[in-house]
C-alpha cells in the first residue's frame, strides 16, 4: 500500500504503481504522493552501528559471567576431555577480551540485542500506507521508518524493530530510529529503556515535533515502574500535546487511540464514541490507515457492529501483516458471521505462511499464529468445513517443535492447540473410525501429560461406544476410573504433606488450613474432568448393556458434554422430551452453527415432528454453503430424510458474499493455505584435508547441519561434544551429521584431535570406516557465505550466529534453531527429527478439501507490493462497502 520499493541484491527499485491521493504528513503539510522517490543504492558504504556507551561495569559483569560459566562447566565435564576443554576455555577468554567481553554470537551492544532481530530488513511492501517524516538525509532510511510505523500499527513488533534497526544502520544518528525500537518494545520495559536512552542522546539534532515524541516516551518509561497510572496519564497528555502543536499529525492520533484502549485497565474509557471520533479524523485524512485495527479493538467487546466498516478494510490496509487480517475475524465471530470470520483468519494464516516460507521462520516463532489457526479451526467447524478443519488441526500437530516455543506441554502453542482441535473436529463430525485410527499415530498418540491422556482415553471410549464395541468401551472406562483413583490419592498425599509441613513450621491453624486447601486445589480441575469423563462413559455403557431406565438415570449425572451430543444420548435412551429440549437449547446457544441445527432436524424428524423438522431444515439451508462433505454422519442422517421433507438430496445453497465485506483479494495472492518446509541453500565446503563435502552428497538421506563459531568458542565445543556421542543414535535413525565452522581449513583439525570417545562409539566408527579424529565431518566456511545463506548471521553487527538445521532427504529444512547460543539438546532434536521425518511435506493435504488446490499450496513467491497496489486501486475507486446507516461512521 504505502511508499515501498523492492530491495534485493543491493538494488532499489521504483514503486510499481502510482498513488492518487493527497495526504497530510506528520508536520501537517499537504503533500501529493508520487510514483517515484529518491533512490539510494544499498551498495553505498553502510557502517555497522554500535552503541557508544558500553560501560566498564558491563564489561566486568560479562567477563565475570564468562568465568563463572567456565568454572561450572569444569565440574561436569568428563575427565577424558578436560585437556581439550581447558584449551578452548583459554582461547574463549582471550577472544572475549579482544571483543570487549562479548562471547561469540552475542551482541556487541549488550544483552538486549541478543534476542532481537539479527538479520537486515527489506522493504517488503504491503505494510500500510503511512508517512511519518523524521530527521534523516537518507531517503531509504525514511522508507524503512515508514515501514516500521506500519508494522507497529499491525502489532508486528519483531519486524518493526528490525525495520528501525535498519534505519539506524543506514543513519546511526537518526534519533527516531531508537525511539522506534523502544516503541517496538513498549511492553518490554528493560529493552525499551535502553533504546530510548539512545534516542535522547540524539534528540537535539531533531525537529521540535520529534523531540516531543522522544520526551513523551522517555518520561513514560522512567515513571511507569514507580506509578503506572500516572505514567499513562502523562503519556496520553503528551500525545494530545503533539496533536495540538501539529493538528495534521495522523500518527499522534493513531497512537493516542491505541494507548487509550491499551491503558483502559488503569484509565477506563469514559466514552468509546469519543475515541471513535478521533479515528474518524484519521480516516478523513487517510481512509486506508491501519488504525482500522484499533477501531476493531475498541468495539470488539462493546458493540462489534460499529466496527464493520473497519473489518472490511483491516487486512487491506496492510496486506503483508497477518494480524491485520486476523482482527476483523473478531468482529465477524462476535456477530456470528462465521464464514466471514473464516475468510479473515484464512487470509491471516496465508500472510503468516508467506512470511515464514519467504524469510525462513518457524511457525511458533510468529506472534498470534497458533491462536489464529486454532480459532479458524473452531469457525470451520461452525460452518461445516470438516476437511479443512481437520487439515488445519493436523498441520498444527505437524509443526516443528522446539523446547523454547512449541512443545505439547505448553498451552497456547501449535502442538497443544492442534491436538485439542483435532479431538474436537473428529468428535463434532462423528468421525469415529478416523479417531480410533489417528489415536495410534503421532497425531493423537499416547502421552505422559496426565490431562491430555485423560482426554485421549475418554475420546476413545466414546468412539468405541458409537461403534457399539462394549468391551473396548469398558476398557477405557476402567482406565479412567483407575486414573481418577490415582489422582484422588495424589491429592490426599499433597494435602497431608502440606499440613505436616505447616504444622512442623508451627503455623497458626488458619495458615495450616490455607496450605491444605492450596495443595488440594492443584488437583481439583483434573479430578472434576475425570469425574465427568467417568460419568459419561458410565452412561454410554448403560445405553449399550443396560436398560433404558438405568441409562436415563446415568445420563442425568452427566456434565461437561455439549447439549447436542447429550440430546442424542437421551434420544437413544427413549427420553424424547429431554432430547428435543436439549437440541433446541443447543441451537439457541450455537446461533448460525450448522451442527446443532443438523442434529435438531434429525431429532425432530425421529420423534415425529415433521413440520418443525422442515422449518429447521429451511433455516440450515440458509447457512449451508460452506459444508464440504455430506457423508459426515450429522449431514448424512438429514440427507436421507431430505426427500421426505421436500428438499433435494444435495440441499446446500451457495453462500452469498455480504455487501459490507469490502474489497477482498484472491486468497491465493496472499499466501499458501498451509505451512510447508522450504528448500535448504546448497553448499560445497572443504574439510580439514581440503576434500570437498556438499549438501548434495546427503541427497536421499536426512542430515543435521550444525553451524559453529570456531574451535575457540567454548559453547560451540560444548555443543559438538554433546552431539558427538550421539552420532551412532542419529546414524541408526538414518540421519547424518555435519558441522560447518567459521574456522579456516588449517584450524579445523587441532583441538578436536584430543576428543576421546567411548568404546561403543569407537566400534561403530570402526565398522563404518569413519576416521579423521571426529565422529562426523567438520567443514570450513571462513568467508561466512553459507552462514549468511542460512540466516545464521547478524547483518547489523557483521558476525556469525549459531545455527542447527534438520534437512531431509529432499533438501527441505524441517527444523532449525538460530541464536546467539548454540542448540545443545541432541536428545530432543533426535526425537523431534524422527517425528518430523515421518511426515510427507504436504501430509495434511490428503485431509483437505479442494478449497485451496495443490498448485497454490506449492506456490512460494507472493508479491506483496503487487497485492498492495491492486488493493489500493480497487479501494480508491470502489463504493461497494455498504454498511447500514445506523452502523455508518460519521465523518
Amino acid at each position: 500500500m504505502g511508499h515501498s520499493c523492492v530491495v534485493e541484491n543491493g538494488l532499489v527499485g521504483q514503486t510499481p504503481h502510482r498513488f492518487h491521493l493527497e495526504w497530510i504528513n506528520e508536520d501537517g503539510i499537504k503533500r501529493k504522493q508520487c510514483d517515484s522517490f529518491m533512490k539510494k543504492s544499498l551498495t553505498t558504504d553502510i557502517r555497522p552501528w554500535r552503541y557508544a556507551s558500553i560501560a566498564k561495569f558491563a564489561i566486568f559483569i560479562a567477563i565475570a559471567c564468562c568465568f563463572s560459566a567456565i568454572m561450572s562447566c569444569q565440574s561436569v565435564y568428563a575427565q577424558d576431555v578436560t585437556e581439550a576443554r581447558n584449551e578452548s576455555k583459554t582461547e574463549s577468554i582471550e577472544k572475549a577480551s579482544d571483543t570487549g567481553g562479548v562471547l561469540e554470537g552475542h551482541s556487541f551492544h549488550g544483552e538486549a540485542f541478543n534476542e532481537g532481530p539479527r538479520q537486515k530488513a527489506y522493504l517488503m511492501g504491503g505494510t500500510a500506507n503511512v508517512i511519518f517524516d523524521v530527521s534523516t538525509d537518507d531517503a531509504l532510511a525514511q522508507q524503512f521508518f515508514n515501514q516500521g510505523i506500519g508494522q507497529l500499527h499491525g502489532f508486528w513488533y519483531f519486524e518493526a524493530e528490525r525495520s528501525f534497526r535498519q534505519v539506524a544502520m543506514l543513519d546511526p544518528e537518526c534519533a527516531m530510529a531508537y525511539w522506534g525500537m523502544a516503541m517496538a518494545n513498549f511492553e518490554n520495559e528493560k529493552r525499551a529503556i535502553g533504546f530510548i536512552k539512545e534516542a535522547v542522546k540524539r534528540k537535539e539534532s531533531t525537529s521540535k515535533r520529534e523531540q516531543l515524541w522522544i520526551a513523551g516516551l522517555d518520561a513514560y518509561l522512567k515513571t511507569k515502574k514507580k506509578n503506572a497510572k500516572a505514567a499513562k496519564q502523562k503519556y496520553i497528555r503528551n500525545l494530545e500535546e503533539i496533536i495540538h502543536a501539529y493538528p495534521g499529525s495522523v500518527e499522534a492520533r493513531a497512537f493516542l487511540t491505541v494507548r487509550l484502549y491499551q491503558f483502559k485497565g488503569d484509565l477506563p474509557i469514559a466514552s468509546h464514541q469519543a475515541v471513535d471520533a478521533i479515528l474518524d479524523q484519521i480516516f478523513a485524512l487517510n481512509p486506508m490507515h491501519p488504525a482500522h485495527h484499533y477501531r476493531i479493538h475498541l468495539w470488539d467487546r462493546e458493540k462489534p457492529e460499529r466496527a464493520l466498516k473497519s473489518a472490511a478494510r483491516g487486512g487491506q490496509s496492510g496486506p503483508s501483516i497477518a494480524h491485520l487480517w486476523h482482527m476483523p475475524g473478531h468482529i465477524y465471530s462476535r456477530l456470528k458471521r462465521y464464514s466471514d470470520a473464516v475468510w479473515q483468519q484464512e487470509a491471516s494464516s496465508r500472510a503468516d505462511h508467506a512470511h515464514m516460507m519467504r524469510d525462513r521462520v518457524m511457525p511458533d516463532q510468529i506472534h498470534n499464529y497458533a491462536h489464529n489457526q486454532e480459532w479458524m479451526t473452531r469457525n470451520l467447524i461452525h460452518i461445516g468445513r470438516s476437511r479443512d478443519a481437520l487439515a488445519i488441526a493436523a498441520n498444527l500437530v505437524e509443526h516443528p517443535r522446539h523446547p523454547k516455543y512449541n512443545t505439547a506441554s505448553r498451552r497456547g502453542r501449535s502442538a497443544s492447540y492442534g491436538r485439542t482441535r483435532m479431538f474436537q473436529v473428529l468428535q463434532r463430525f462423528e468421525m469415529w473410525d478416523e479417531l480410533i485410527h489417528l489415536s495410534e499415530t503421532m497425531y493423537l498418540e499416547p502421552t505422559d501429560l496426565p490431562t491430555e491422556q485423560d482426554k485421549r482415553i475418554r475420546a476413545l471410549g466414546i468412539a468405541h461406544f458409537e461403534k457399539a464395541d462394549s468391551a473396548l468401551l469398558l476398557a477405557q472406562l476402567v482406565a479412567l476410573q483407575g486414573r481418577l483413583a490415582q489422582a484422588q490419592t495424589e491429592q490426599r498425599e499433597a494435602r497431608n504433606k502440606a499440613e505436616k509441613e505447616a504444622q512442623e513450621a508451627k503455623k497458626p491453624e488458619t495458615e495450616i488450613t490455607k496450605a491444605k486447601t492450596a495443595a488440594e486445589r492443584k488437583f481439583d480441575g483434573r479430578i472434576k474432568s475425570l469425574n465427568e469423563a467417568v460419568d459419561e462413559l458410565n452412561a454410554c455403557a448403560g445405553l449399550l448393556v443396560g436398560t433404558s431406565d438405568t441409562a436415563r438415570t446415568l445420563l442425568d449425572q452427566v456434565k461437561g458434554v455439549t447439549k447436542d451430543r447429550l440430546a442424542r444420548l437421551y434420544l437413544r435412551a427413549g427420553d424424547h422430551e429431554k432430547a428435543e429440549r436439549l437440541a433446541r437449547e443447543a441451537v439457541d446457544a450455537g446461533e448460525n452453527e450448522v451442527l446443532p441445527l443438523a442434529n435438531q432436524i434429525d431429532i425432530l424428524f425421529q420423534i415425529g415432528k415433521r413440520k418443525e423438522a422442515g422449518e429447521a431444515f429451511a433455516k440450515l439451508r440458509g447457512i449451508s454453503g460452506e459444508i464440504d462433505d455430506l457423508t459426515r454422519a450429522p449431514f448424512q442422517r438429514i440427507s436421507q430424510i431430505a426427500p421426505d421433507l421436500d428438499f433435494p438430496s444435495d440441499w446446500r445453497l451457495a453462500t452469498q458474499l455480504p455487501n459490507d465485506a469490502g474489497i477482498r483479494p484472491s486468497l491465493d495472492s496472499i499466501g499458501p493455505l498451509r505451512y510447508s518446509p522450504t528448500s535448504a541453500p546448497d553448499w560445497n565446503l572443504p574439510d580439514a584435508s581440503g576434500k570437498s563435502i556438499g549438501l548434495n552428497q546427503f541427497q536421499g538421506r536426512p542430515v543435521v547441519v550444525i553451524f559453529y563459531l570456531g574451535q575457540s568458542c567454548l559453547h560451540c565445543v560444548e555443543q559438538l561434544t554433546s552431539f558427538a556421542p550421539k552420532t551412532k543414535d542419529f546414524m541408526d535413525a538414518g540421519i547424518s551429521l555435519v558441522a560447518i565452522s567459521t574456522d579456516e581449513i588449517k584450524e579445523l583439525k587441532g583441538k578436536m584431535d584430543v576428543f576421546e570417545i567411548d568404546k561403543d562409539l569407537q566400534t561403530f566408527l570402526d565398522n563404518n570406516q569413519i576416521q579423521d579424529g571426529f565422529p562426523f565431518p567438520l567443514v570450513s566456511d571462513a568467508d561466512l557465505e553459507i552462514f549468511k545463506a542460512y540466516r545464521a548471521f547478524d547483518d547489523f553487527e557483521d558476525q556469525a550466529l549459531h545455527g542447527t538445521f534438520l534437512i531431509d532427504g529432499h533438501g527441505l529444512v524441517r527444523w532449525q534453531d538460530i541464536s546467539y547460543e548454540p542448540f545443545n539438546d541432541p536428545d530432543f532434536l533426535l526425537k523431534e527429527s524422527k517425528r518430523l521425518l515421518q511426515l510427507p511435506v504436504q501430509s495434511s493435504d490428503r485431509l483437505a478439501s479442494s478449497h485451496g488446490d495443490q498448485q497454490e499450496l506449492n506456490k512460494k513467491d507472493f508479491n506483496q507490493v503487487k497485492l498492495a497496489s491492486t488493493l489500493d486501486d480497487k479501494v480508491q475507486t470502489s463504493d461497494s462497502i455498504n454498511v447500514p446507516s445506523d452502523q455508518t461512521d460519521t465523518k
